[in-house]
């Protein structure tokens, strides 16, 4: 193969820019014809909005023979009903743009149940004023409808940016998309694209309040008559302002005398965050270890292990005699700082780094975890925890999860 390098003087960089309704063998038809001259492509890039295509071909020929490509590239465009528009690239041009290719490389997500204009505006005002390029922009979610089939607080939706460049001042970048998230209500996240996030093997959920939308103590407190109490105990513990361990043990001796038959009862009940049960199922496909890491019971982590075939659960275990709670617990209580020290061990047994590990919870006990993982995400938790969380979900359902994994609908809906 000739060497690019070869006799540059004689050569010349065109892109072509191709424009219409898509159509089969286009492509293969004008690669062919590049190809048929003995024509190099540096660069190729397509995209079909609405059968709508915007087909990017650049390539670098002998300048004796770049008229006979343009000539017959623009002959078979014609004939196919799509529009070519020629543009010339010098080789200073060209070598600045290869140089480009070490910069740093950034994800950023949007989310929401609806994307709207003023969002992407606005994202994008943030990354020009920090000289970021954006280089490509994905729909990951499927297509919107625009009729209402009474479902319409469920729908979701997500755009991914490729951004490519070093932040001016990246805490500067992350406080105009929190203040943005803020104003608008929709989830920024602004990630690293490195070898890392592809390679993510294992998440980490809380369990209450996270893969569940309730809270299981204050259940089994109000079969036990004290939910009022233990539910203001709850509350003020998952804020920060009273430490876990002693409002665990507060609340547990409250359940004293509760017969053991109440747990299955709600066990079987338990109310699943929306997209929980779709965001588990995928990420077993797709060979991620999932484990329960939870300030709840055993009992009920246990439960969900087998209904969704999760791999790890580690929770409190409630003393038990005689088929009545005692108010006591066995073992070690499983606090902030245990979720994350359980995190770490989880990942040496499966031989993963750090940052290859997802940790997504609500409350302040899982500030420690979701810090120590690669991907931590504060799910539609306190103001305090997605103050101090890397990345949060608070607009639509645990499937945004998938979403900032770069989980595509389509790809998802082919693997069923």
């Amino acid at each position: 193969m000739e060497n690019l390098s070869d006799n540059l003087e004689n050569k010349e960089i065109i892109m072509a820019a191709i424009t219409g309704e898509d159509k089969p063998g286009l492509t293969s038809r004008l690669a062919g014809i590049i190809a048929q001259y003995g024509a190099t492509i540096l660069d190729i890039g397509q995209a079909d909005i609405h059968n709508s295509l915007s087909l990017g071909i650049m390539f670098i020929s002998d300048q004796s023979q770049s008229g006979n490509i343009l000539k017959e590239m623009l002959f078979s465009s014609s004939e196919m009903g799509v529009q070519v528009r020629f543009s010339p690239v010098s080789i200073a041009e060209y070598e600045k743009w290869v140089s480009m290719q070490g910069k740093n490389r950034y994800i950023v997500t949007l989310l929401g149940r609806k994307i709207s204009a003023a969002l992407i505006a606005d994202v994008s005002k943030v990354l020009a004023e920090q000289s970021l390029n954006i280089d490509a922009i994905t729909r990951l979610t499927g297509r919107i409808p625009l009729t209402d089939n009474g479902e319409q607080h469920l729908t979701r939706a997500c755009v991914e940016m490729s951004v490519r460049g070093t932040p001016k001042d990246k805490p500067l970048l992350q406080s105009e998309f929190m203040r943005l998230s803020r104003e608008q209500g929709y989830d920024i996240s602004f990630q690293e694209d490195n070898l890392y996030r592809r390679n993510r093997r294992l998440v980490c959920f809380d369990m209450d309040s996270t893969l569940i939308q309730t809270e299981v103590i204050d259940e089994l407190a109000m079969r036990a008559g004290v939910g009022d109490q233990v539910k203001a105990i709850t509350e003020s513990a998952m804020r920060g302002e009273i430490d876990f361990c002693e409002s665990f043990k507060r609340r547990v001796s409250l359940l004293k005398g509760l017969d053991e038959s109440v747990m299955k009862e709600i066990a079987e009940n338990l109310p699943i965050t929306e997209g929980a049960e779709r965001t588990l199922k995928i990420l077993k496909q797709y060979g991620y270890k999932i484990a329960i890491l939870s300030g709840g019971f055993n009992y009920f982590g246990n439960y969900l292990k087998q209904k969704f075939n999760l791999d790890f659960v580690y929770a409190n275990e409630l003393e038990i005699v005689d088929g009545k709670l005692t108010g006591n617990y066995v073992g070690e209580i499983v606090d902030g700082k245990r979720k994350a020290e359980l995190l770490k061990l989880i990942a040496q047994i499966e031989n993963l780094n750090l940052q290859q590990v997802i940790a997504v919870g609500d409350g302040a006990n899982d500030l420690p975890m979701l810090n120590c993982a690669g991907l931590g995400i504060a799910f539609h938790a306190k103001p305090k925890v997605k103050e101090n969380a890397k990345q949060s979900i608070s607009s639509i359902g645990m499937d945004g999860v998938l979403y900032m994994l770069g989980f595509k609908d389509s790809y998802i809906e082919e693997k069923k």
